[in-house]
């Protein structure tokens, strides 16, 4: 059976974990008339399924990626899917201000990842 390449299934897996997180984490924001306690909870309950997709993802992944590689992607990701869940879960709208922000995160990503001789 053929596998996967390595870099497809860790940011494949990073992406799904960054759903998860994106709804425990900015959920809630939406539900403000919720008690508290209960969005912490349900929150939790959301994040248990992002950690079982992130740990194998980081595993999987750290056969070819380092630390600060694996990190680098799930941030570059994260912007990604809160961008998107900004705009049509939130209905908040995306700036400039916040484009040039991610840019600048991109050119970092850049950094971290350019093999220097």
């Amino acid at each position: 059976m053929p596998t996967l390449p390595v870099p497809l299934v860790t940011i494949g897996l990073l992406s799904l974990s960054n759903v998860f997180m994106t709804f425990a984490w900015y959920g809630p924001l939406k539900h403000k008339s919720t008690a508290l306690i209960t969005v912490i909870f349900i929150s939790w309950g959301i994040a248990f399924f992002e950690y079982c997709l992130m740990v194998p993802a980081n595993r999987i992944g750290s056969s070819i990626y380092n630390g600060a590689q694996l990190k680098t992607i799930q941030e570059v990701i994260t912007l990604a899917v809160f961008a998107v869940f900004s705009v049509f879960y939130l209905k908040e709208p995306l700036t400039w201000s916040h484009a040039l922000g991610f840019a600048f995160i991109a050119l970092g990503a850049f950094f971290i990842f350019h093999k220097w001789t």
